[in-house]
């Protein structure tokens, strides 16, 4: 019944015979602003690259957050685990090709994610919360004290990715990069639909909504938690890594409490427990920080906390949940 509930509250679009049609219609969606950023701001896709590496460090926040309920502000370290993880390789063992790299990352994010989610899931609210800031507190000293390896706060430095299938070089335009990253924000968005509506992601959302009586049925509940928190610190590893290839450096920015903090109101932006929201909070918050910073460079936070308040009181369930929830009002009185 839980699970039920949990889906029942995602909506029917998804239950439906149309879900196919609207994951083609949300890939298309992403393509085609992906395409529209390059076309109109040529000149600044490093920032771009920026918020599709961020985007995915967002979508693996809600994959625990949004549909498993699990509350953290520490997703950085999984995200910095997997920068790092990925300069690592290129510096130090002479790992360069961007797909290895990618997959390096991959791999050191599962594994904080394996890490950090045991810790955490010892815990429950608010302790859960405490831990979590203090996984990314310990993560973040960790890599400062490890200088020989991490170049400490001055940053790793010398990476230099090999051009992707040996043809396109990762150029001070950041062309390759975008492109590349935005590849990668694609297949990984399909895989993350496929599994947030398999048993598994059904499994998850039942939890959110009613661990014990999940528990009853005879499901692991920490059992599947930490899979998701694995799966999830692969995803925000491949975002570290796509920022670790498109920068040449990775810095203890990476595993900053800020940066959890950030992914976490880019969340609540475009709204929990949907991927399609993980996106558009990512894409609607730095593109309004970037503006505004721009215009008025001395007071921008200040217009950027009345969005963050306008958004949460008249757009409880972020900008997309919102937008969804009055269109399908819309739809019901036709």
């Amino acid at each position: 019944m839980a699970i039920q509930r949990a889906i029942a509250a995602e909506g029917k679009v998804d239950a439906g015979p149309n879900w196919l049609l609207r994951d083609l219609m949300g890939l298309a969606a992403v393509l085609a602003v992906a395409g529209i950023g390059y076309l109109l701001f040529p000149n600044n896709l490093a920032l771009l690259t920026r918020i599709t590496a961020i985007a995915l460090l967002v979508l693996s926040l809600d994959l625990v957050t949004g549909y498993c309920g699990i509350a953290t502000l520490g997703h950085a370290a999984l995200f910095g685990s997997g920068a790092y993880a990925a300069g690592i390789a290129a510096v130090h063992f002479d790992i360069t090709d961007p797909f290895a790299m990618a997959a390096v990352g991959a791999v050191g994010g599962a594994a904080a994610g394996l890490l950090a989610g045991a810790i955490m899931l010892r815990g429950r609210g608010l302790a859960q919360l405490v831990l979590s800031i203090a996984i990314v507190y310990l993560f973040h000293e960790t890599a400062n004290k490890a200088s020989n390896w991490t170049g400490g706060s001055d940053g790793l430095a010398g990476i230099s990715p090999d051009p992707v299938f040996g043809i396109f070089g990762f150029d001070l335009w950041g062309r390759t990069a975008y492109v590349f990253g935005i590849a990668i924000l694609a297949v990984v968005f399909v895989l993350l639909r496929l599994l947030v509506r398999s048993p598994f992601g059904m499994l998850c959302r039942g939890i959110r909504e009613d661990p014990v009586r999940v528990s009853a049925m005879g499901a692991s509940v920490n059992g599947t938690l930490l899979r998701m928190y694995a799966i999830s610190g692969a995803v925000a590893g491949l975002g570290g890594a796509l920022n670790a290839i498109s920068t040449q450096v990775v810095g203890l920015d990476s595993l900053s409490f800020t940066t959890s903090a950030e992914a976490l109101v880019m969340l609540v932006v475009g709204g929990t427990g949907s991927l399609f929201g993980a996106l558009v909070g990512t894409l609607t918050f730095m593109w309004f920080e970037d503006f505004v910073s721009a215009i008025n460079p001395f007071h921008w936070l200040t217009i950027i906390g009345a969005l963050l308040i306008a958004v949460v009181l008249f757009a409880p369930n972020g900008l997309y949940g919102t937008a969804t929830q009055l269109l399908h009002r819309v739809w019901n009185k036709r």
